[in-house]
């Protein structure tokens, strides 16, 4: 027992170690004794994001340097930029900050470690010394922690919150604190809750006396420049409050406001009206203006100038230009979003369990306890709440916002597949679960296409950092302009009108959205009709695809194949032969095993053969080697010499040829003659060969010549030998054939595409998506269920996803992204080319400040119409 004890007690003792070096030690029972070693000390761990951190070599050097402070251990993660730091106590993280921030590095502690630092006690305090703390702030509730970890405590809560009312769980509560321009370098976007249109209507029914005074001499009467002041005074400060806000934000983030240009422009201007009205004549009750639109006519300052309508102006203007541009930018998940019932929704369920004497009545049941294989019933006017079949009723369902087919209306009776989100326009269906929640078609695409918003507004693109130097280059600009103006005319209000045009002029809101409107517009009207790209880096490289190669099974042709012909070698039964082929098939869902499978099940029910065929093969050992052939050992009937016949186990094999030299006489020719020829063996010799038959999809021939028209080249990838592939090629008009081509040998064929100097987009179904990676774009296509589950798990392998079966896709979707990446050049360089001119014309003195807003609002609207010229997909 003595030793027992002794054995718990050092347990104990080793498990307080532990936890003390962890963090978790109990510092009253240790006490606060300042002569303990610090490495003995209880530890508290934290954890850093780093800023700025761009060089590997720092990190030896910043962790020598945090662990000079004793009792310190730190690992920094250079690719993550996170710092995880372990210290006693007593140590302020704040030492730390200053340490790290010594490198050039701005250190920031993550919202946990923010948390952990507000729940525990102060470095230095007893028990008592916290129990008196803690009931002086319960005395005071004015203290407590600063206000910035009142905001992240705060921020976690209402995280926390929206991901419990949406019924999610941790996964998806990570998605929604990840930021959605997290780049140090990306510029600040003005906050779209504060631009409401109340403000716009206050602003303008303000504004507009502040002009007519302003351009109308005659409606000027006595002390009118001070009624003027006192109503600009709202409307460059509550009404331009989001604006000025921007420009706030982005310089405590170090980060540039898009409208900090317009919102600098707007206090110049007023801080500029009020020296002249209080330094100048301009204040004089009887005073008059005169406005001229070009500086070198302007007076000099003795006159004076007002710009309070060019702060009014430039407000009014900026207010409707945003408010125009939110209502035209409307976003496929709002809709989705707004079509998708919440996990709270009450659907109907029919309980299991019904018999002939019991009927009990159906019950609605939140949708987030709905089950897979429950019955829903789904009345006329209501939208399907999951994914399933119809297993009761008939009714016409709307298309979807996500078009899988031409069709607008499309009915559905029972065993028809309906998917989540489609309206039920009359009649009363039933519908059995198959998928659910985020499990659903609509819930993939909607996750599909957020991710791709989330990875374009975080990408470091060329438009957004540009745009970010454009505003302190026209702050440049306007301080040297007016200065030289001021030295070479001598004209104060000539100075500060050309400066004001200057900073009223630049349109970084133009050049910021050029791609990346356009981009997200593509993006999302290509997931409208059926096609989902990855991001709006899978656009760019689609727009320089030059050579489309296909796997024909899954793409060119339908699904459903059937069996042709079947030619047994002399002295062999072709029925036998068919039902070998199907036995060995049996486990595989490939077009052409289900096609030999239905064949061999047909032929079995109709009796071919007689007695002497089984009607039963076992199969034993079934595998599938590197070419795709199956094999296996079978029992099959053999006659000896006395003309008895028993059972005997053999090794067959079903196989394709891949070239004419595999296969001689009949068989041979039979090969070429048709379709897919497969070859079933046994005993080590060929006994015959079955041909298959696929149609090809209608609009297969269409979309080749539409290809061709774009200058892409067609190449057609096929296990069959060169005659019967070129056959199938040549009925659609492909280019080029790589025949007799093993699965496991595909994607070195479009590697050799590469070594040409081709631009390979690789289309198939996911038998191929080893061969999709290797390509510079990878298309998947195939059959309804592979398509959406694959969509779901966001396959990395896979650039683009269509949803459609037709092959009509595949131009649509290049054309598209040419056209789409076509408009984001030309917006690029029509941006550019506008802010060269304004800022030309500014200096000049030739365009007005108040003009320079209009141009400046105007080259927005503009591109953000060509932008919004991306949501038509070709049809």
């Amino acid at each position: 027992m003595e030793r027992n004890a002794d054995q718990v007690t050092a347990a104990i003792a080793e498990a307080r170690s532990a936890a003390d070096a962890a963090g978790f030690g109990d510092r009253d029972a240790r006490g606060d004794d300042p002569d303990i070693d610090p490495a003995d000390r209880p530890k508290v761990s934290y954890g850093f994001e780093l800023e700025g951190l761009t060089n590997a070599p720092d990190v030896a050097d910043m962790e020598i340097a945090l662990e000079a402070v004793p009792g310190v251990r730190a690992r920094i993660v250079y690719p993550k930029a996170t710092a995880w730091i372990t210290a006693p106590d007593t140590v302020d993280p704040d030492v730390l900050v200053e340490i790290i921030a010594g490198f050039g590095i701005t250190a920031v502690l993550t919202d946990l470690s923010l948390r952990r630092r507000v729940l525990r006690a102060m470095p230095g305090e007893g028990l008592a010394q916290r129990t008196d703390r803690r009931d002086r702030r319960e005395r005071s509730p004015r203290r407590g922690p600063s206000w910035k970890i009142r905001r992240h405590i705060e921020e976690e809560a209402r995280l926390l919150e929206r991901a419990r009312r949406a019924g999610f769980l941790d996964s998806e509560l990570d998605r929604l604190r990840e930021p959605e321009t997290a780049h140090p370098d990306d510029v600040l976007f003005t906050a779209r809750e504060l631009l409401t249109p109340t403000r716009l209507v206050i602003a303008l029914l303000l504004s507009i006396p502040v002009l007519i005074m302003a351009y109308f001499p005659d409606w000027q009467f006595d002390g009118w420049q001070w009624a003027s002041l006192a109503l600009a005074t709202p409307v460059v400060t509550w009404c331009a409050w989001p604006f000025h806000r921007a420009l706030v934000g982005g310089l405590r983030r170090g980060l540039t406001a898009l409208d900090g240009a317009s919102s600098v422009a707007i206090i110049a201007a007023v801080v500029w009206s009020l020296v002249m009205l209080l330094l100048t004549s301009a204040g004089d009750l009887d005073w008059r203006s005169h406005p001229e639109w070009f500086a070198f006519r302007h007076s000099r300052i003795t006159d004076g100038e007002l710009f309070l309508d060019v702060a009014c102006g430039m407000t009014v203007l900026l207010l409707a230009g945003r408010l125009l541009t939110m209502r035209t930018r409307g976003s496929l998940l709002d809709e989705v979003d707004a079509r998708r019932p919440g996990p709270h929704h009450p659907v109907l369920v029919v309980p299991k369990g019904r018999g002939p004497g019991s009927a009990p009545a159906d019950e609605r049941i939140p949708l987030q306890e709905v089950n897979v294989g429950d019955d829903v019933v789904v009345t006329a006017g209501e939208i399907i709440p999951v994914d399933g079949v119809v297993v009761g009723g008939a009714c016409t369902v709307e298309r979807s916002m996500i078009a899988t087919s031409e069709v607008d209306r499309e009915p559905v009776k029972v065993n028809s597949y309906v998917y989540a989100g489609t309206r039920n326009l009359d009649g009363r269906i039933k519908v059995r679960v198959v998928y659910t929640g985020h499990r659903t078609r609509l819930a993939a695409i909607h996750q599909w296409v957020s991710d791709a918003n989330r990875k374009q507004n975080q990408s470091t693109l060329l438009s957004t950092r540009t745009a970010s130097l454009l505003i302190p280059a026209a702050l440049g600009v306007a301080a040297l302009d007016f200065a030289l103006w001021v030295l070479i005319a001598g004209n104060f209000n000539a100075a500060f009108a050309t400066a004001l045009a200057v900073l009223a002029s630049v349109a970084p809101v133009a050049i910021a959205l050029s791609p990346a409107l356009a981009i997200r517009h593509g993006v999302e009207s290509a997931a409208r009709n059926g096609v989902l790209f990855r991001d709006g880096a899978t656009i760019r490289r689609t727009e320089t695809v030059d050579t489309v190669v296909f796997n024909r099974v899954g793409t060119l042709a339908e699904t459903d194949m059937t069996v042709e012909t079947v030619t047994a070698d002399r002295g062999e039964n072709p029925e036998l032969i068919l039902r070998v082929a199907g036995a060995l098939a049996l486990e595989s869902d490939h077009p052409v095993s289900r096609a030999l499978v239905r064949a061999a099940r047909e032929a079995r029910d109709a009796g071919a053969g007689g007695e002497e065929i089984p009607h039963w093969i076992d199969v034993t050992h079934a595998e599938v080697d590197s070419e795709g052939g199956f094999t296996g050992l079978i029992d099959l009937p053999l006659a000896e010499a006395d003309g008895s016949v028993h059972l005997t186990q053999v090794e067959a094999r079903l196989w394709r040829p891949q070239n004419m030299s595999e296969l001689h006489g009949r068989l041979a020719a039979a090969a070429v003659s048709g379709g897919t020829p497969l070859v079933v063996r046994w005993k080590g010799r060929d006994r015959g060969v079955i041909t298959l038959h696929d149609t090809v999809k209608d609009d297969a021939q269409d979309a080749i010549t539409e290809l061709d028209d774009l200058g892409v080249d067609t190449v057609m990838l096929s296990r069959d030998t060169y005659p019967v592939a070129r056959r199938f090629a040549d009925r659609i008009g492909i280019d080029q054939v790589l025949a007799g081509i093993a699965p496991a040998k595909k994607p070195q064929s479009v590697r050799a595409l590469h070594t040409r100097g081709a631009t390979v987009a690789m289309v198939g179904d996911v038998s191929v998506t080893d061969t999709l990676r290797v390509a510079d774009v990878g298309i998947l296509m195939g059959t309804d269920d592979q398509v959406d589950r694959v969509a779901q798990s966001g396959h990395a392998d896979v650039d683009v996803i269509v949803l459609r079966p037709d092959v009509s896709a595949v131009p649509q979707l290049i054309w598209h992204a040419r056209r789409v990446c076509r408009i984001i050049d030309h917006n690029i360089i029509f941006a550019w080319t506008y802010n060269g001119l304004a800022l030309a014309a500014s200096v000049a003195g030739i365009l007005h400040p108040m003009a320079a807003t209009v141009l400046m609002l105007g080259s927005s609207l503009l591109i953000e119409a060509r932008s919004n010229s991306a949501r038509n997909f070709p049809r």
